[in-house]
This record gives structure tokens, C-alpha cells and sequence, in this order.
């Protein structure tokens, strides 16, 4: 079945990620690795959020994404 976000839109992944956003970002810290496959036109709102939320955390999410790109824990596959 189709659920809702909290905006009562369609749910996207963007919306689960930030639903969870504490918690994924507790597991990043811990080494957890993150994983996006799928068509590119998804990754705007993804990143978008992400940034939203690391913002909220008081970080900066360019030096975020880099850092998981440097411990190689940020991993991309769109077409």
C-alpha cells in the first residue's frame, strides 16, 4: 500500500531517510555505509534533505558528504 508523509504526500525515500534521520546519522558516525541505487532524478531530493537535516545538527553537509566519501561509506548508483 501507498503511505503517506507527514505532509500527507506521496512517501519517498527522502521522507523515510528523515524519518529516521538520528538514527542514520548515529550509524554513519559508526562507520555505517549509505547506498542509493536507482534513476538520478532522485538524488536532488535526497541530498536535499540530507542537508536539511545535517543542517538542523549543526553541521555543514559538504564536509559531511566528503568525509563519507573519504572513509568510503557513500556510495551512488544512478542512471
Amino acid at each position: 500500500r501507498e503511505q503517506n508523509n507527514k505532509a500527507g504526500g506521496k512517501m519517498y525515500i527522502q521522507d523515510k531517510v528523515e524519518e529516521y534521520a538520528e538514527e542514520i546519522f548515529a550509524k554513519l558516525d559508526g562507520g555505517a555505509h549509505m547506498y542509493f541505487c536507482g534513476l538520478k532524478g532522485m538524488m536532488p531530493g535526497i541530498t536535499d534533505m540530507l542537508e536539511r537535516v545535517a543542517t538542523s545538527k549543526g553541521l555543514k553537509w559538504s564536509e559531511k558528504l566528503e568525509e563519507l566519501k573519504h572513509k568510503g561509506q557513500w556510495h551512488v548508483e544512478v542512471y
